[in-house]
């Protein structure tokens, strides 16, 4: 397991330490897996750990402080991203993680790479944001269709996360195995760097838009995207059916002066259903407080649309329940039965 990043939160708990009221008061740590450093789960993991958390002797919401829950310290986590996540969460080696519903659908249910292997212990506390699948190419690289990549030196993306379980469903639908390119198993920043070096030919990543290491590459080296075709996007639906089209709009990234059509998996926060129901209950109420909605819109340009409106949307497809300690701040929401 990696090390553990220290957010905002966690700085704010060790000022507090000192105080006689932190000795008094209980602290709960809440660790939340997300992804590399260069990706969009490490950063809005991030916001959302600042968002729940209340140090000991913190400052209470009413009086201009903290709106978590009382006593919890938060800590968002770099790893591997979603296979990785789902996996430690349903293990107990961390409270949460952030997952795409692909593969939070199958490590569910026992299905793709996680045949034999179920993860029921899951439970849903938010849909998150969508994220968009980038092909990523060096400035002036073409593709006229994903089978053009046999031959090709190809980032997968690390092992154990979303994007590289659905990237070779994806490439074996187009009749490419492993064998058929060379596959580099790299995050994000990693993949950005090899690509900028010449090292790589191209580079897939799922991702909520802009990606800090494709901002980063796209001022510097440059960089293109490829745009699926009406067919390729229609197949990926059929294998993938948690994908949906979607689109990268021009001028996201510097230099991407076009349109580019793709597809997309909604970005999922998730629990263990052994977490206490009032935790979690906390937990969500305290996602979407004000002080959160200003910090998610301020934090990242994806925050803007993580919205309590749609943090249900699509969940009851995956067939995966919800914690109770979030359905029922939804209830209360409104927005459940």
């Amino acid at each position: 397991m990696k090390k553990a990043t220290i957010l905002m939160a966690a700085a704010l708990a060790g000022a507090t330490l000192l105080s006689g009221v932190a000795q008094a008061q209980q602290m709960t740590f809440f660790r939340i897996g997300t992804g590399s450093a260069g990706g969009t789960y490490f950063p809005i993991g991030g916001i959302i750990a600042n968002a729940i958390s209340s140090p000991p002797g913190a400052r209470p919401c009413d009086k201009g402080g903290s709106c978590g829950v009382p006593g919890l310290v938060a800590i968002a986590q770099s790893t591997n991203a979603s296979a990785h996540n789902v996996t430690a969460t349903d293990a107990g080696q961390m409270e949460a993680g952030l997952t795409g519903a692909a593969t939070l659908y199958q490590a569910y249910h026992g299905e793709g790479k996680f045949e034999g292997n179920k993860k029921p212990k899951l439970r849903v506390i938010a849909n998150l944001f969508p994220e968009d699948m980038h092909l990523v190419l060096p400035k002036g690289g073409k593709l006229g269709s994903l089978k053009d990549l046999k031959g090709k030196r190809v980032g997968i993306a690390q092992a154990g996360s979303g994007t590289q379980i659905a990237v070779e469903m994806i490439l074996a639908d187009n009749g490419l195995t492993r064998e058929d390119y060379s596959p580099a198993e790299l995050n994000n920043s990693q993949s950005a760097e090899r690509i900028a070096d010449g090292q790589l030919d191209a580079y897939f990543y799922a991702a909520g838009t802009p990606v800090a290491a494709m901002v980063q590459l796209s001022s510097t080296k440059g960089m293109d995207l490829y745009s699926f075709t009406d067919a390729e996007i229609a197949a990926v639906g059929k294998i993938l059916p948690y994908y949906v089209e979607s689109s990268i709009d021009k001028g996201t990234y510097e230099g991407l002066d076009y349109d580019v059509k793709t597809v997309a998996v909604n970005g999922i926060l998730v629990t263990n259903a052994d977490q206490p129901d009032d935790l979690i209950y906390g937990i969500t109420k305290a996602m979407w407080s004000k002080t959160s909605r200003t910090l998610l819109d301020n934090g990242h340009a994806k925050g803007k649309v993580i919205r309590l409106e749609t943090a249900l949307k699509g969940i009851a497809n995956l067939k995966v329940p919800l914690h109770p300690g979030a359905e029922k701040f939804y209830k209360e929401a409104g927005l459940l039965k």
